[in-house]
């Protein structure tokens, strides 16, 4: 791979989460729950609203990544690190966006249905884009990895019974912040539910992306 398409690949990435960050704050919006993964610093984010849920979001990253470093021990790769920036960047979209679309508003139950699923699929579109560029797993996925290289366990069995883990203990946040369940809804049922099927859609609908945009051919050529 040429340092030219190398770049490319992480402006695609970067792309990604900024589409991931948009995705997050219309599920937000639509006030019926968030996707599992975004589930944990939402809630907290809820009880502690003087600190954004970006830096919620960052907060929760880095503790994926040092979770994953105390996993794999050795066996985590250095150029892993690279989450933290990354997780710095997300965190910054997810609060940008939530500055550009905090003029949406919905009432009726339609409407937050109509935006959950919006924000469904637009955040599958950016998590497509991060598997598209193919350089760093988010922090999220990286951490059921780890947990599959330490196990020796199927990654997709873990990583459901990671979202079903998600889910528990923000509920189990959300009674002890507030004495009731806030913030995990059917919403994040129906994410957790979907969102793999529209990634793996997208995923076969725009590999086009990589031959045309990204790729390149004269690096191909010559080696």
């Amino acid at each position: 791979m040429s340092r030219k398409e190398l770049i490319k690949r992480y402006i695609l990435f970067t792309v990604g989460l900024f589409i991931m960050a948009m995705g997050i704050t219309l599920m937000v919006k639509a006030q019926l729950g968030t996707s599992p993964i975004s589930s944990m610093p939402y809630i907290v984010n809820l009880k502690f609203t003087d600190i954004s849920l970006g830096v919620f979001t960052i907060l929760w990253n880095m503790i994926l990544i040092v979770s994953q470093i105390l996993i794999l021990r050795k066996k985590f790769q250095i150029f892993q690190l690279l989450q933290i920036p990354l997780s710095f960047i997300f965190g910054s979209f997810v609060d940008f966006t939530r500055y550009i679309l905090s003029g949406i508003s919905v009432y009726s139950y339609i409407s937050c249905i109509i935006l959950l699923f919006l924000g469904c699929f637009v955040l599958a579109l950016g998590v497509s884009f991060t598997v598209l560029a193919d350089v760093i797993m988010n922090s999220g996925e990286a951490f059921v990895q780890a947990i599959a290289i330490k196990t020796g366990k199927d990654f997709s069995s873990i990583k459901v019974v990671f979202d079903i883990l998600l889910v528990v203990l923000s509920m189990i946040a959300s009674l002890v912040f507030f004495h009731k369940v806030v913030g995990v809804r059917e919403g994040t049922i129906i994410t957790a539910i979907i969102s793999g099927f529209i990634i793996r859609f997208y995923n076969k609908k725009l590999s086009f992306i990589i031959d045309i945009f990204v790729a390149d051919k004269n690096y191909e050529t010559v080696n």
